[in-house]
């Protein structure tokens, strides 16, 4: 009987079990995630076409007045259809459909305070978030405010899985104590159980390639309400989990750990999955859960501009040297000059009134450099303290509105604490009261802020183009990190890598310094592989001819850049309508298409160590199209413009050379 008794309870505890289960999958029916509790503890796995993409992963958290990972009961679920349209004027596509299913499970911990994970899955998409109402207290009182003191949150990968991911950098190093900035390299299919160059794990987004699937994890929807996150070292075997900012971070300045008001909700952790590179390059989902923070009565304009600072440095930060700048910009038909660091000692505020004046009667508006300032770093480059400071900030923001002042670039951020994300949000919300846009450099990755922040413009947050003028190791290596970022850092917002060189040598003068290995057709190809807005080019007054240089060759020192590749500069857009990956490998070669209204613009890279020749399928194209073609001449490397006549769009040939590149332009 004993025998018997144990049996229907351990029947009817697998029922139970069993009766957890909550699943829902994408509407193509192809992606899956399946929720369960099991001991107690929340769990959550992810299939494509029934193949594992995620093991059971842990779900949860601990808060300050609960733990919420553990002692946990399956309370209900509730399914629910999402389809909607929203715009993006800044990323990959203009116009966006979502087609999701939902799925919202309600979850208790063990004394019974609830919390609901919300899961939305579309066709490639998965992300989710808890959602946590107000919760009694131990005096039976509602509970109106919450912290979080860690996560569970993790993501567990099969055995087989490789790795492309780049570290999260220790605190407070490198130049004048400004990191963790987002500028550490890249792995390639490395190993999982390789440990972080730092031993703090890795920084968003993180590329994970699973047999023939590919997985791209990441998070959005972060404001000042919660902290940025990042990924751990692998933990046991192939799970990775969700770590809050390092104490040293900031300067040792603000918590570690989030705190908000509720009822409230955590930002998004998003998991992209296919079989094919395609729908990591093209998704969408960093905006399509986000809400506007803010509403703005003001039209910002988006496009090129010229910045003196990445090739001439810190010495053209003078009157004379940005007049320069702003008449190359006027002579190449862009609407922006960036004015770096050091302009108020250099320039100063009454010099600069002038200057932007100046600037007007040109057809140029200007874009200020400003460090974040504060207590968290060491930089001595000015403005300094202005941006920190909400009064001050506030009384540069009025004076730059009534010169006209355009745009603003905020550089050296401390970390990725609640403290610092306030801080964003807090120049943002300022700079649009007075119409300005904001870049921002040394800095996190945005997170959804496309959509968020309408005076947004664009993130650093990468190995940008400065390493290219300081280290010969960073210009051998720009082809390859150029076949990298369209797959991990690009995919999931504004990269203001701040590229295309004409430079031959990258120094003044175009001569000494660096020397630039890409080919000319392989910069132009990086206008349309990288995406941001405004998109300030390292292009110099000596890439235009004068009555000295016209009759030099392009590979002599000093000479200017060809004229066919400054005319395509002139005219290359920066805003994008549609975006179509066609083939690449991460670190090897891209080839991606974007439209711009009813111009498609189809750009490749090559890293591979050799010449490389492709058979593309091109939909946009059809068959007797005449298409430009601007490609490297393999003889001398050069760039040449020519007219190519479509005979089968599913296979157009193109030849790039190593450290090459090529445009179609339809």
């Amino acid at each position: 009987m004993k025998k018997q008794i144990l049996f229907l309870s351990l029947m009817l505890a697998s029922m139970s079990m069993s009766a957890q289960v909550a699943s829902v999958a994408s509407p193509d029916g192809r992606l899956k995630v399946n929720v369960d509790v099991k001991a107690g503890k929340p769990i959550y796995e992810v299939k494509y076409d029934d193949k594992q993409v995620l093991d059971e992963s842990p779900l949860g958290f601990v808060a300050d007045h609960g733990d919420f990972s553990q002692g946990i009961t399956f309370d209900g679920k509730k399914e629910n259809h999402l389809e909607f349209n929203y715009d993006l004027t800044r990323s990959k596509f203009s116009h966006v459909h979502v087609d999701a299913n939902q799925l919202v499970v309600t979850l208790k911990n063990d004394k019974g305070m609830p919390f609901d994970v919300d899961f939305r899955v579309s066709n490639n998409d998965v992300a989710f978030r808890y959602v946590i109402p107000n919760h009694p207290s131990r005096q039976n009182e509602k509970k109106f405010s919450i912290r979080i003191m860690k996560e569970a949150t993790g993501f567990d990968f099969p055995s087989q899985t490789t790795t492309f991911l780049t570290p999260q950098s220790d605190a407070m190093i490198g130049w004048k104590g400004t990191k963790p900035s987002y500028e550490e390299g890249y792995g390639y299919d490395e190993p999982m159980n390789k440990k972080s160059g730092y031993g703090h794990g890795y920084t968003f987004p993180c590329l994970f390639h699973i047999g023939d699937a590919w997985a791209l994890v990441s998070e959005t929807g972060v404001d000042s309400r919660y902290c940025a996150s990042r990924l751990s070292d692998m933990k046991g075997d192939g799970l990775y989990t969700v770590e809050f900012p390092m104490a040293e971070e900031n300067g040792g300045n603000g918590t570690v750990e989030p705190a908000f008001a509720l009822p409230g909700a955590t930002p998004w952790r998003t998991i992209t999955v296919g079989t094919s590179l395609k729908p990591i390059v093209e998704t969408t989902i960093p905006w399509d859960y986000v809400t506007p923070r803010y509403d703005s009565p003001h039209h910002y304009e988006y496009g090129k501009g010229t910045w003196s600072w990445i090739v001439w440095q810190d010495n053209s930060i003078n009157y004379d040297d940005q007049v320069k700048y702003i008449q190359l910009a006027k002579d190449m038909g862009f609407k922006y000059v960036l004015i770096d660091n050091w302009w108020d000692t250099n320039i100063g505020v009454e010099k600069m009134e002038q200057l932007v004046k100046y600037a007007q009667s040109q057809g140029v508006d200007v874009f200020l450099w400003y460090s974040s300032s504060g207590w968290w770093n060491d930089i001595e480059q000015g403005p300094i303290n202005i941006m920190s400071d909400p009064i001050v900030r506030k009384q540069y923001m009025r004076w730059m509105n009534l010169m006209g002042v355009k745009g603003i670039k905020v550089d050296f951020f401390g970390g990725d604490k609640q403290e610092t994300m306030r801080l964003y949000e807090a120049i943002l919300s300022d700079a649009d009261d007075y119409g300005i846009m904001v870049i921002f450099h040394g800095c996190t990755i945005p997170r959804g802020w496309e959509r968020m922040y309408p005076n947004y413009v664009g993130s650093e947050a990468v190995l940008a183009s400065e390493n290219i003028y300081f280290s010969q190791g960073a210009a051998d290596k720009e082809a390859k990190d150029a076949a990298t970022h369209p797959f991990i850092r690009n995919t999931i917002g504004c990269m203001e890598f701040g590229g295309c060189f004409m430079n031959r040598h990258i120094r003044k003068g175009n001569k000494g310094g660096n020397i630039r290995r890409t080919t000319d057709c392989h910069e132009l190809a990086t206008c349309i592989l990288f995406q941001n807005p405004i998109q300030n080019f390292a292009i110099t007054p000596e890439n235009l001819p004068t009555e000295a240089t016209k009759d030099m060759k392009p590979t002599e020192e000093g000479a200017p850049a060809p004229a066919v590749s400054m005319d395509f500069l002139r005219q290359v857009p920066t805003t994008w309508d549609e975006t179509l990956f066609l083939d690449g490998y991460p670190g090897k070669y891209c080839v991606l298409a974007r439209r711009h209204a009813d111009t498609w613009y189809i750009a490749g890279n090559n890293a591979t160590g050799a010449p490389l020749t492709l058979k593309l399928n091109l939909p946009m194209l059809t068959k007797g199209d005449r298409v430009t073609l601007y490609s490297d001449n393999l003889k001398d490397r050069e760039p040449q413009k020519s007219e190519l006549k479509v005979s089968n769009p599913k296979a157009v040939s193109v030849t790039m050379a190593d450290q090459g590149g090529f445009v179609i332009v339809k």
